[in-house]
């Protein structure tokens, strides 16, 4: 009986189909475990195999707890919203919606035929309008809330309102605008469009203008991670900096308890920093500077700084070119110039800003003064390296203190003040917090620790300043011109923006047949009159709208009522295991757990944090492998050829050589062996010598991995690929084959690297091809892929079978009594698989279960109380193989239900010792003694030892030394 793994395979996915297996009900009396992987995009390109290496991780860790008895949560769903389905539809000419339904039918039948345990009955989409439905709820339930800083949590804003009406906003500093300050009897008065105005300024979802990333040729905003290089992500189209009405969500408020929250969460220290380096923190001073200008119009900026203390070495202020004022502090001879680099700004993305190593900037011909020291005019310049949206979108510069300061006053021969004496050595700045400040008025003689508080008191009392904490986080832009996405639940009246009722919910996305970006920057939907009739908002929620709270919706995804009932989400609470890649670490994850704090606040969740451990799955890189091409130039010295020289270079053939002869090449070595074979192609063809050749390039061109067994290229194949286009090529071979080229690249169609994790199915098997993902390496880790490698995986899977069916003799398993040397064997394996289960250290349990197998066949065990012990442990990597044999062996119910062994650490004790016994220090034997042999036992065994009595010989024993359970030395 052989392991015909298509034929199991197939088989047990249907049954668990029919019968439900992965079904999962809200069993309060159960233990829980929720184990989820980050939501996919289904792409029309399907799956390679670098994508299911996080999801085989989630699987087999799912299936391991339910063997341990949890009720475990594994979906599967889809964030089909956002701009790549809008771009793929674009490009195919096809709509949205149905391009969508497509790709998610072919990314679901490879996720089926890999045998992941997803509970379908829970899939999600975030484009059904079942789903959006209850994203455009959460969406009003920030609309309709503020961020109170005396409770520190999200709470309606009518309870603001009444606030207003009988205290104006004293107590409660405006988030949006802190310049706005009215009493009661100021509130009471203003218009219903005054008092909108004002609440949209404390809306935790809110409308304004801003500067976004403009793409034209998308007709849609960007954010600032779909921008590379001043061009989008997406097409390589230009990006540039606009103005428009946006809609945003102000995390900022909530940015305290984001890094509060990391504290309680187990993500890796690295996932940790990156979040809060994004969230970036800092305590310092707002300080006004008045400004000197020709023209006047702007009397004062603020700058804000983490180092109040070195005010007095403030030799230039920068701010950003994006501010609206600049040009009404520029002075005319500057005028030009300034106009001149804040086109070249707008240019460039944010991300370029901030990596930018040259030093650029612009005088404005304005000056600002030292707040304590008028005397001091201090040059004020705009670069892009200050951003609008940080702080206050303006700096003071102290070049002996900070090192880009310094190489920017020094770019400008900018003369520096020395505040810190000996500590600046007039070559290089230092951040010191330790000299003793000089050249700074009234903080002369303080150090520089103590001159911080000074100085922020000193501001307030002169109301010139204040305290400040500020964070590099932004308000997150939470609208796109775009079709394709959530509609917002807003209609428009009179500047108004008024909530839609939750009946009148969901808000469906109108059905068009075509659609383009509307005038003026407005989104697509600015062009359907039924739609703008209505007053209704243009814009649509981003892509991240949908994969914000879905981990919530699979809890109780067919609830009607609510997005998911309160009894429920008590009991699945927060994501014990969420697995995904770093590509998520920033926008995903802050505004989900940003989400999950809002519905906390407002009595929709008991929890605040919605992943309790994050894994962080590594890469599977493409190994490319690459043919080169031979660029060469004839020459010709005889003069009977009845072609053209012209004739005989448009003809050529091209001829491609193998990897040893092209590095050959490059080192000089073997030209003219190499282009012997093309000289005699050309004087058959024109039976004539004289030919010189002579190398132009020679040029590697990736080859399709799937053509290429290890190294070798299949020729005959590779003269096919590309619809023939090598069909004529000559092959320049070593050896008789071609070897090709290799290169670790990321997994990528354009480099023909990619491999389908449905063709090594065929080949191989779902469950070979599972385990061996886990095999090439740590699950964290990026690591190579290699075809050839999978081979082993699978004859480890035979050599499995084997110990229950022999191909021959048909059933070998038994249901003898296990020895003590099976025991060992199996408890050893218990003990390894759940620890390195428990450890996410799969590769090395693969590499155990290989062990395992070997032992047992080496000590002829075919027993089934061993074996079935074997199968269970199994189950969660490979488990159609698992399956199969389980009911092989006579159980009726299903694997999957089993119990996961218990360890019992009697069955591996050791009961004997082998001792290495040495003479004068060196080791001459071994010898295995019981752990209860005493001295005088030992002894006497040893001595009468033929090798130890072949050392001693005439020798006495003057000393026989035996430590219990490490060695023997007899001392002569």
């Amino acid at each position: 009986m052989e392991y015909n793994f298509r034929q199991i395979e197939k088989k047990w996915q249907q049954q668990w189909k029919n019968t439900e297996a992965y079904k999962v009900d809200n069993d309060f009396d159960k233990p829980k475990y929720y184990v989820l992987d980050m939501f996919p995009y289904p792409s029309g390109a399907g799956l390679h195999v670098g994508h299911p290496l996080g999801y085989i991780a989630s699987d087999i860790f799912a299936r391991f707890k339910r063997l341990k008895g949890f009720n475990v949560l594994h979906p599967m769903g889809y964030d089909a919203f956002g701009l790549p389905a809008e771009q793929y539809a674009i490009e195919h000419g096809v709509h949205p919606a149905d391009s969508t339904k497509k790709n998610i039918e072919t990314f679901e039948a490879q996720l089926n035929n890999i045998g992941f345990c997803y509970d379908w009955s829970r899939k999600v989409n975030t484009s059904e309008p079942n789903y959006y439905k209850w994203t455009q709820w959460i969406f009003l339930q920030l609309f309709q809330s503020f961020y109170n800083r005396t409770s520190h949590k999200a709470e309606s804003i009518h309870a603001l309102e009444e606030i207003f009406s009988k205290e104006g906003n004293k107590n409660h500093e405006c988030p949006g605008n802190d310049a706005i300050k009215f009493s009661a009897v100021d509130w009471n008065n203003f218009s219903a469009k005054e008092k909108q105005d004002i609440l949209m300024n404390y809306r935790l979802a809110f409308c304004g203008y801003g500067e976004v990333n403009w793409c034209e040729a998308l007709g849609t905003v960007l954010a600032n991670d779909e921008v590379v290089n001043g061009v989008s992500e997406r097409g390589g189209f230009p990006v540039e900096k606009k103005k428009l009405r946006q809609w945003y969500l102000r995390i900022t408020e909530y940015a305290d308890r984001l890094l509060q929250g990391l504290e309680t969460v187990e993500f890796s220290d690295a996932m940790k920093e990156m979040q809060s380096n994004w969230i970036g923190k800092s305590s310092g001073a707002e300080i006004t500077f008045e400004i000197k200008s020709e023209q006047q119009k702007v009397k004062n900026f603020t700058a804000y700084t983490t180092r109040p203390d070195t005010i007095m070495g403030v030799d230039f202020c920068v701010l950003a070119p994006e501010l609206d004022y600049i040009l009404d502090i520029t002075s005319c001879a500057q005028k030009e110039e300034v106009e001149k680099y804040i086109a070249y700004v707008k240019s460039r993305s944010e991300r370029e800003r901030m990596a930018e190593k040259r030093i650029t900037g612009c005088f404005t011909g304005a000056y600002a003064v030292n707040p304590f020291d008028e005397t001091k005019k201090i040059p004020i310049y705009i670069s892009e390296y200050v951003l609008a949206g940080y702080g206050t979108g303006a700096i003071m510069a102290v070049p002996c203190g900070d090192e880009r300061d310094f190489k920017f006053a020094q770019h400008f021969n900018i003369a520096i003040t020395n505040i810190i004496g000996k500590y600046f050595d007039g070559e290089t700045a230092n951040p010191t917090k330790e000299a003793t400040l000089e050249n700074s008025g009234f903080l002369n003689g303080l150090q520089m620790r103590k001159a911080m508080e000074v100085v922020i008191e000193k501001l307030a009392e002169s109301q010139i300043g204040k305290r400040k904490i500020n964070y590099r986080m932004r308000d997150a832009a939470f609208s796109r011109q775009r079709y394709w996405g959530e509609p917002f639940p807003i209609i428009w009246k009179d500047g108004i923006a008024i909530p839609l009722d939750d009946s009148e919910l969901p808000l469906l996305l109108p059905e068009v047949e075509k659609y383009g970006p509307g005038a003026h920057g407005e989104g697509p939907l600015s062009n359907i009159e039924s739609w703008t009739e209505r007053g209704l908002e243009t814009n649509t929620m981003p892509g991240y709208a949908g994969s914000s709270w879905y981990f919530l919706r699979y809890m109780d995804p067919h609830n009607n009522t609510t997005f998911c009932a309160k009894n429920i989400s008590d009991y699945w609470n927060q994501v014990d295991l969420y697995i995904g890649g770093t590509e998520h670490a920033v926008g995903h994850l802050l505004y989900s757990r940003l989400w999950t704090k809002i519905l906390f606040d407002l009595g929709h969740l008991s929890f605040q944090e919605p992943f309790k451990k994050l894994v962080n799955q590594g890469m599977i890189q493409g190994s490319s492998r690459f043919v080169y091409r031979v660029i060469y130039n004839i020459e010709v010295n005889a003069l009977d050829l009845s072609e053209s020289m012209s004739e005989i270079n448009k003809n050529k053939k091209d001829y491609l050589i193998s990897k040893s002869l092209y590095d050959s090449l490059l080192k000089g070595n073997t030209e003219n062996l190499i282009f012997t074979s093309i000289v005699e192609g050309l004087e058959k063809k024109y039976n004539s010598r004289g030919f010189k050749i002579t190398v132009a390039n020679i040029v590697p061109l990736h080859v399709d991995v799937n053509i290429v067994d290890g190294f070798e290229l299949d020729i005959e194949k590779f003269k096919q690929w590309k619809n023939g286009e090598f069909a004529n090529v000559e092959f320049i071979l070593e050896d008789g084959k071609y070897i090709c080229g290799t290169e670790v690249e990321k997994m990528s169609k354009s480099k023909f690297n990619t491999v389908n994790p449905d063709d090594l199915v065929e080949r191989f098997g779902a469950d070979t091809f599972r385990m061996y993902e886990m095999f090439l390496g740590p699950v964290e880790q990026s690591k190579p892929w290699d075809t050839k490698g999978i081979e082993g995986v699978h004859r480890f899977l035979k050599k499995l079978w084997r110990l229950f069916f022999d191909e021959i003799k048909g059933k070998v398993w038994n249901e003898d009594q296990p020895t003590d040397t099976d025991l060992k064997i199996l408890h050893k394996t218990i003990q390894k698989i759940e620890s390195d289960t428990e450890r996410f250290s799969f590769n090395t349990a693969v590499s155990a279960f290989m062990v395992c197998v070997n032992e047992l066949q080496d000590a002829k065990c075919h027993k089934k109380e061993i074996l079935e012990k074997i199968l269970v442990m199994l189950t969660p990597y490979a488990p159609h193989i698992a399956e199969e044999l389980w009911h092989a062996l006579g159980n009726v119910s299903s694997v999957l239900d089993a119990a996961f062994p218990v360890f019992e650490a009697k069955y591996i004790k050791e009961s004997a010792k082998n001792y290495p016994v040495s003479i004068n220090g060196k080791m001459r034997t071994n010898m295995k003694f019981s752990l209860d042999a005493t001295q005088e036992e030992v002894q006497k065994a040893v001595l009468e030892n033929e090798v130890i009595k072949k050392w001693i010989e005439t020798n006495t024993v003057k000393k026989f030394i035996f430590v219990k359970g490490k060695m023997i030395n007899i001392v002569l």
